[in-house]
């Protein structure tokens, strides 16, 4: 039908409407670079975790032959983490100046070079320091990783981004203690954290194949007044500090839980073998999961809601561990690691969507305080457990995750008040 059998106007010479050119040159699903991207930092976490936590399902054959108890024998997981903690500022820094690639190939590197080292430590003190050593020099990957998708990605396809790099952590956690249990079943401890920095060689190698070159990188200054005036900003934004707080606080949940689980399967009543106790972290394969759909859960329920799902599926898991089954023990282990990786995913996004500058920092700060819930629900978690068994270990957990949900009710009280005084300011 013509335009003037419409009733239409007809323009002589009129050129239909063409859309905008796409100039937006960052990586989306579906565009060239994007999987690529996801698979390398998919094995960039997977290298991350499982060299992280190597020593965590191995616990008590330390305990064993070293002579000491799990508080004393926990350390190997509390250096690893307290070292990440301590340098993923610097090492944020670092990306800053010389490039998030750059900065995360160079950790790798050095980590899988100690990681070698582990299986030889000749004594308890000498292991903890080369873990000490082998976090510190992770703390690279954490520290640039979110930068680097932050800047490369857009920002609606963000949130998943990060989710899919979050579930290279749960994979990495996941089979770094599945083999170390299995190989060290048969053939010792040592042997089986050989394995894992062997392994750790070849992820690290593919991710630096896969990782497309940045293109949206600009250098900073290494400058340390430039440095702090960047860290001040990022502690006096009051939801910042929130997410840094949640992150920890989700991580001492699980650091504790995973540090313990160990000596509670192998002993009465369960007196698990350490290979069958090494296949409970196939559970992580659920916080894989978790992780990759947190994206749609904020869509669904908005960032505070996920975090109150998250928190709620966590708590809900460690009151069913108490019990003396089996397989609700396993079932409470599902839901710990669901809401934890949940939870993670949708903090650590938040914190990149909502820090404007310095990204890095404000990502090395949520990893910092990460790490640190995790030394310490690792070392506090023990703790516990030997002076009041698993229910002093859940004890702190739920206190834990009451305070991810305090937190995150003040932070709606906040946000309610800010939007009532907007309208007020406009005037």
């Amino acid at each position: 039908m013509s335009p003037a059998s419409t009733g239409a106007p007809t323009r002589v010479g009129a050129v239909p409407s063409v859309p905008a050119p796409d100039t937006d040159s960052r990586l989306t699903p579906g565009g060239p670079g994007y999987r690529r991207m996801s698979l390398a930092l998919f094995l960039a976490g997977v290298a991350t975790f499982a060299l992280l936590y190597s020593t965590q399902a191995l616990l008590p054959l330390i305990s064993g032959e070293f002579g000491v108890a799990a508080s004393e024998a926990s350390w190997t997981v509390a250096a690893a983490t307290g070292g990440l903690a301590l340098f993923v500022l610097p090492m944020s820094a670092l990306s800053e100046r010389f490039g998030r690639r750059t900065v995360m190939t160079a950790s790798l590197a050095v980590a899988v070079t100690v990681g070698m080292l582990v299986p030889f430590a000749p004594s308890l003190g000498a292991l903890v320091g080369l873990r000490a050593v082998q976090g510190a020099a992770l703390a690279g990957v954490p520290a640039s990783a979110q930068a680097y998708l932050a800047e490369e990605v857009r920002p609606k396809a963000l949130v998943t981004a990060i989710g899919l790099f979050v579930a290279g952590n749960s994979v990495g956690g996941m089979s770094g203690r599945v083999i170390t249990g299995w190989v060290a079943q048969e053939w010792g401890w040592r042997i089986s954290v050989g394995v894992i920095g062997a392994l750790a060689v070849a992820w690290a190698v593919a991710f630096r194949l896969l990782l497309p070159a940045p293109r949206h990188f600009t250098a900073g200054s290494l400058r340390p007044r430039v440095l702090l005036g960047t860290v001040r900003a990022h502690l006096a934004d009051p939801l910042l500090r929130r997410l840094y707080a949640i992150g920890a606080l989700f991580m001492t949940v699980f650091g504790g839980v995973y540090t313990v689980i160990g000596y509670r399967l192998t002993s009465a009543p369960f007196g698990l073998p350490q290979g069958i106790v090494g296949s409970i972290f196939l559970v992580y394969l659920v916080g894989t999961v978790s992780a990759s759909t947190a994206g749609r859960l904020v869509g669904r329920f908005g960032r505070r809601g996920a975090l109150y799902l998250a928190g709620g599926t966590t708590a809900a898991g460690l009151l069913l561990s108490l019990t003396a089954s089996l397989p609700l023990v396993l079932l409470g282990l599902v839901l710990i690691t669901a809401g934890f990786f949940a939870g993670h995913a949708v903090a650590s996004s938040a914190v990149s969507r909502t820090a404007t500058h310095g990204r890095a920092q404000a990502s090395a700060l949520y990893q910092s305080a990460y790490y640190v819930g995790s030394s310490v629900g690792s070392t506090v978690g023990a703790l516990a457990f030997h002076a009041d068994g698993w229910s002093g270990t859940v004890g702190v957990g739920l206190l834990a995750i009451l305070g991810v949900v305090t937190i995150t009710v003040l932070g709606s009280r906040a946000a309610r008040a800010a939007a009532r005084r907007e309208p007020v300011a406009a005037h």
